[in-house]
């Protein structure tokens, strides 16, 4: 009840030319307008998302060098290897390339770094072992972009290196064949937000048009939507923001994930409890989670394997191996979290901080990351948990918030690191040794230079306000319409005014069930962890609606993300 509520302005005129035109539901229509989609066209590309409005991936700076340097590996029948990340998005786009790459009659190999033996990106040593094993061509996927010294080695042993990367870019490129990337500052390609699978996909797209052009694909080669669940999966899980090319190749994705997918996501599921269509929300907190787990903790090989595999009965091992890995990741991840709070109170932590940086030597740096975005939620405040080591250095991640760029911050701290990467919302990063309090000290004065108190105030964004004549079972309906969600579009949060509380009581773990009353209509409301504290008799709430399909039927159920004692005027 502590945050302050805030219902997004739309323009009254736009929304109502939507509903004339496009026949959307004033609700609907004042969602899209608040949303910028403040034409008929617009908002009707928006909630029919197509392959066909796929931006030509010919149009990426570099992709003409890459493909021919494919073409040449084909023409030579040369095995390429695939060196790719620990995370969802790098185990993705490995599975991704080394899966179609061999359709298109290229053979391709890979190798995943070990995140605690190697760490990320690009590896001397590693690139070493791949040359002397006979590669001459290497193409990186979700990693890269900065590894100037890496790619110099590769031209002086010949080794012939493809980048395709999405994270930031610095100022000088890595020397190499081709750099994929779409925020390179010379890159015309118009949308800067894919995720590193989307690059490769990208990349799969435009060779195969190049082969069909040259007549080299019988019945014009394979159809690449057949690899789609993976870019989704990568795409959600990274949480690059889900509109543009990313909102048509997850939607594309999610309904073949839900529809026979490949053989270890459909194990993947099992273990997940997942059924049925997928959302984003059950591949970012059930599916996502089990396949980083190993890489998080160990190796992230079971997870690529998992990906690759067409033997149900593997499937099904590796599965269960994931899941045992993410019940463990999650017991490391509640104990780094409450040690984690315990520390921020012994420093004295309080509001007037605008960041959060803390260190330990018991911290899994495969872990802190999941932990620093907890307490970003919790604190609303940018976060940096670090492993600390013998030496006094520190290995962790960050994550941002809203107003703040995570990846700017960490350029204005360089002097106390030795390594870091990543984007606005959430950076990978070493201390140097000896420099962790420096650090924390710096990182904070950036902070609190650049943002404001409202910056720091949690804040709950209200989509539209809901009168009860349009708040029915077709509205529900209308809201899928809007999917899928994630960053960049987020789930619409509609407000309801003046609410008369029948019935609060606390189910399961920590759950609030209530009986809500307005103009003589009855609503259920769950609110899921949202259980304790005394509830007023009248009530304003911030709420989702949704079917309610437990034990047969469909109900109406609003599915509460705030509640607060009835506000007559005001958001």
């Amino acid at each position: 009840m502590n945050r302050h509520w805030r219902l997004t302005p739309y323009d009254p005129a736009a929304a109502s030319r939507l509903t004339r035109e496009l026949g959307l539901s004033p609700v609907i229509a004042r969602i899209l307008a608040s949303r910028g989609f403040t034409t008929p066209a617009a908002a009707d590309g928006f909630l029919s998302p197509t392959l066909a409005g796929m931006t030509d991936p010919g149009r990426m700076a570099g992709m003409e060098q890459a493909v021919d340097r494919l073409l040449l590996a084909r023409e030579r029948q040369e095995p390429v290897c695939i060196y790719g990340d620990y995370d969802v998005d790098g185990i993705s786009a490995t599975a991704l390339l080394v899966s179609a790459l061999p359709v298109l009659g290229i053979r391709a190999d890979y190798h995943i770094p070990h995140r605690m033996e190697d760490g990320y990106g690009l590896s001397l040593d590693a690139l070493r072992q791949l040359a002397d094993q006979g590669y001459r061509l290497i193409i990186s996927v979700d990693c890269g972009i900065t590894a100037l010294e890496e790619a110099r080695f590769c031209r002086v042993q010949g080794l012939d290196l493809i980048i395709t990367d999405h994270h930031q870019p610095l100022e000088e490129l890595p020397d190499a064949v081709a750099v994929l990337n779409p925020q390179r500052s010379d890159c015309p390609y118009p949308f800067k937000g894919l995720a590193g699978v989307g690059v490769a996909f990208c990349l799969l797209v435009a060779l195969r048009s190049r082969l069909r052009e040259q007549g080299l694909l019988d019945g014009g080669g394979p159809d690449l939507r057949q690899w789609l669940d993976l870019v989704a999966l990568g795409t959600i899980a990274d949480m690059v923001p889900l509109t543009g090319q990313n909102r048509l190749l997850v939607s594309a994705g999610l309904q073949r994930m839900g529809n026979g997918c490949r053989t270890g996501l459909a194990a993947l599921k099992a273990v997940a409890t997942v059924k049925g269509a997928v959302s984003c929300g059950q591949v970012g907190f059930r599916l996502a989670p089990r396949l980083n787990a190993a890489g998080r903790l160990e190796s992230a090989l079971p997870g690529v394997e998992l990906l690759l595999t067409d033997d149900p009965a593997r499937a099904q091992l590796l599965a269960r191996e994931l899941d045992a890995a993410n019940s463990e990741r999650q017991q490391v991840e509640r104990r780094i979290f409450e040690e984690a709070e315990a520390l921020m109170a012994l420093q004295g932590w309080n509001e007037q901080h605008a960041s959060i940086v803390l260190s330990s030597p018991l911290w899994h740096p495969g872990v802190v990351g999941i932990v620093a975005s907890r307490l970003t939620e919790r604190h609303a405040r940018p976060a940096i948990l670090l492993a600390r080591r013998d030496d006094g250095s520190g290995k962790g991640s960050g994550r941002g918030i809203a107003r703040f760029h995570l990846l700017e911050a960490l350029h204005a701290c360089a002097a106390h690191l030795e390594r870091y990467g990543g984007h606005r919302a959430a950076a990978g990063l070493t201390v140097a040794p000896g420099e962790l309090d420096a650090f924390a000290t710096t990182f904070e004065r950036v902070a609190a230079a650049q943002l404001a108190a409202t910056d720091l105030a949690p804040t709950l964004s209200l989509d539209a306000e809901l009168t009860p004549e349009e708040l029915n079972l077709s509205l529900v309906g209308e809201l899928a319409r809007l999917a899928p969600f994630g960053i960049g579009n987020a789930e619409p949060t509609l407000l309801l005014r003046g609410m008369r509380v029948l019935e609060a009581r606390t189910v399961g773990d920590g759950h609030l069930k209530m009986r809500l009353e307005k103009e003589r209509t009855i609503y259920p409301a769950i609110g899921w962890r949202m259980a304790g504290g005394p509830i007023p008799q009248r009530v304003d709430i911030a709420c989702t609606p949704e079917l309610d399909t437990w034990g047969g039927g469909e109900r109406l159920q609003l599915r509460l993300k705030g509640i607060r004692p009835e506000e007559l005027h005001g958001a």
